[in-house]
């Protein structure tokens, strides 16, 4: 082979291995989370697993500290994507606000009912008179816990005595006795139950599926953007569903500062109760569900047109990955 026809070879394999996709950089995209939040596990899930690297994004996190902040980065432009209730989505979009939500996180509300190990406790309508421990309005905790006594005929002002505190705090009072019972999110709920608190009520057990956290963007965001964005957290998923033990540990990782055990119960329960769901579908029952909540408080005057607001054309060929 003459030296020309060598140097020749040599230039069209290095342009053909420059125009190849597997070195093509890839896209970058940032996540709003409201919080660092045991709920959101499945974007933490992603991200470490390498799950958004397979569908070529870099995804950085960033968090904004309240759903409201969150969302106003999607709203700015200044993150492509945001993680919190769909409630915050759907109340920006009655009022004209150019989003949809593209992938479900959270398919079960949440939230847990936990009293004294010694008190007794006959259904809700047993705490009349009680002091219950819950956290600050607004909150999804809270606003599930008055919707409950309203539904059982009592009223969250006049028959029970709400000690209200920030988000995440709750065990402090709770199991300093300040009262016999309180309403808590994850990991709070097995804090608690390490102390020797007991679960009364699962309101995920309660409601069914239910839209309680999800991935929101813009209506024009970069198709192509989104659609590994909610490729990769649909992998996340279907890892969760069948790596207990995996997701126990980067559970672990992602949450250093809290006893490995209270990690390791409350991911268990989560995953046990429905609340991590099976894919990033979101049913219009269980958006339904989760936005009568919001209508029943006032929030939200109309459930939004899941149609429009739920985007299925990311979450239909994120189903059908193999």
């Amino acid at each position: 082979m003459s030296l020309l026809m060598r140097r020749s070879g040599a230039a069209a394999l290095i342009a053909m291995l420059l125009a190849s996709p597997a070195l093509a950089e890839n896209k970058k995209a940032i996540v709003s989370q409201a919080f660092q939040s045991m709920l959101y596990l499945p974007l933490y899930v992603a991200i470490d697993e390498g799950f958004f690297t397979q569908q070529g994004l870099d995804v950085t996190k960033e968090t904004a500290g309240a759903p409201s902040v969150a969302l106003s980065a999607v709203i700015s432009g200044s993150a492509q994507f945001s993680i919190h209730g769909p409630e915050w989505t759907a109340i920006a979009a009655s009022k004209g606000g150019p989003v949809g939500i593209i992938a479900n996180v959270v398919n079960g509300a949440a939230v847990w009912i936990a009293t004294a190990p010694d008190y007794k406790f006959d259904g809700i309508k047993s705490i009349k008179g009680q002091k219950v421990v819950t956290g600050l309005m607004p909150t999804t905790s809270t606003s599930l816990f008055i919707k409950l006594l309203k539904e059982n005929g009592l009223d969250a002002k006049t028959d029970v005595e709400m000690i209200q505190v920030a988000i995440g705090s709750e065990p402090g009072p709770f199991v300093a006795k300040q009262a016999d019972i309180a309403v808590m999110y994850e990991p709070g709920l097995d804090q608690a139950v390490a102390k020797g608190m007991k679960v009364v009520l699962a309101f995920p057990k309660l409601y069914g599926a239910y839209a309680f956290s999800a991935v929101t963007a813009r209506n024009d965001v970069d198709p192509d953007t989104a659609q590994r964005m909610v490729n990769g957290m649909e992998m996340a998923m279907r890892f969760m569903a069948k790596n207990e033990a995996k997701t126990v540990e980067i559970a672990k990782k992602e949450f250093p500062s809290l006893e490995p055990a209270v990690v390791e119960a409350a991911v268990k329960r989560m995953l046990a109760d429905g609340v991590y769901p099976p894919s990033v579908d979101i049913t219009a029952d269980a958006l339904k569900v989760s936005m009568d909540t919001q209508i029943a408080l006032g929030n939200l005057s109309a459930q939004p047109d899941y149609k429009a607001f739920v985007v299925k054309k990311y979450i239909e060929p994120a189903l059908a990955l193999k």
